[in-house]
């Protein structure tokens, strides 16, 4: 006769007793979860109508199948600020008011810290180049990366932080409070804070280009309207905000975050390149994965919307005589 296994009646009760109160935890986990789906939903909703957007979302996102369309707007306002910091040093380099030696060396100085580095022969691309990085740092760590609502620059510097805070403990709360921020910003920077951004960032470079420093009010101006866009217009999401980046000089190349603007030959062949100059900040979007949003210990999420734009150092040492870092 085959032996079979049983429980006794007690065992069997405790089982089905254990397995319904799992199930039951299952189920209110569940219902917490769409609960608070709804409620963020709710309060997502409520940021487009009082920011007079709820249409406008919803039209992107039928388009564009929920994708944001303001990263196609943000690349062309690069572009267009791109071309300005171009076009100044172009100028700078086409009528120096010093040097082109003296130039380079105040430049490269205020973006390395030390000014003790050896004269040498400089082509007039490498400094058109490193005044493009000295002015894409100034944009990116003092303009985009901080929240320029006031004439202030110490008051700007204690709303970034406080907004830092804000978007730690809850993204779509820090993103409203930006926007109702920005809403009340100065239209334009006061040329005095723009004077001090510049003295305090590239006091080498200001003091070498003398008068030719006034050039850059445009560029800064216009570098002004990029970050209220990026921090204070309306967008498609309510959880996220922007920030910009630079690769240092001599900094390993890495595909996903540059972008080469000239021919690389030691990257076609296989060898190892490094940054010679960054030409335009990159720029990544800022989220808190996962969800729900106000979860404080989701991890913090780093999408790069535009590359930054590199020239190599190979491409710069085919144009002079400039030394290489190994």
């Amino acid at each position: 006769m085959r032996q079979v296994d049983a429980v006794s009646g007690e065992q069997y009760r405790y089982a089905l007793t254990n397995f319904r109160i799992a199930h039951e935890k299952v189920e209110e986990q569940r219902r917490q979860l769409e609960e608070q789906e709804k409620q963020v939903a709710l309060l997502r909703s409520r940021i487009a109508l009082l920011e007079g957007t709820a249409s406008d979302e919803r039209q992107e996102g039928g388009r564009h199948g929920g994708s944001s369309v303001d990263d196609f707007s943000i690349k062309n306002a690069a572009s267009q600020l791109e071309r300005l910091i171009n076009r100044w040093a172009a100028d700078i380099v086409r009528a120096p008011p010093s040097p082109l030696s003296d130039i380079h060396g105040a430049a490269l100085g205020d973006i390395t810290g030390t000014y003790d580095h050896a004269p040498y022969d400089v082509s007039p691309m490498q400094v058109q180049n490193i005044l493009r990085h000295a002015m894409s740092e100034v944009i990116g760590n003092e303009i985009v990366n901080i929240l320029v609502v006031t004439n202030s620059p110490e008051a700007n510097v204690q709303l970034t932080r406080i907004h830092e805070h804000l978007f730690a403990r809850n993204p779509v709360v820090a993103c409203v409070w930006r926007r109702q921020t920005f809403s009340a910003a100065v239209e334009t920077c006061d040329p005095e804070m723009t004077a001090a951004i510049l003295a305090e960032t590239l006091p080498g470079l200001t003091k070498v280009l003398g008068g030719s420093v006034n050039n850059t009010a445009p560029i800064l101006a216009s570098a002004y309207t990029f970050s209220r866009m990026l921090h204070g217009a309306p967008t498609s999401f309510n959880d996220a905000f922007y920030r910009s980046f630079v690769p240092e000089l001599g900094s390993i190349l890495y595909p996903r975050q540059i972008e080469l603007v000239r021919r690389c030959h030691k990257s076609e062949r296989g060898e190892q390149d490094r940054v010679g100059a960054t030409i335009f900040p990159g720029l990544v979007k800022v989220t808190r994965g996962g969800i729900p949003a106000t979860d404080q210990n989701q991890e913090t999420v780093h999408m790069v919307v535009r590359r930054a734009q590199v020239i190599c150092e190979c491409a710069l040492l085919s144009s002079g005589n400039i030394p290489m870092q190994g």
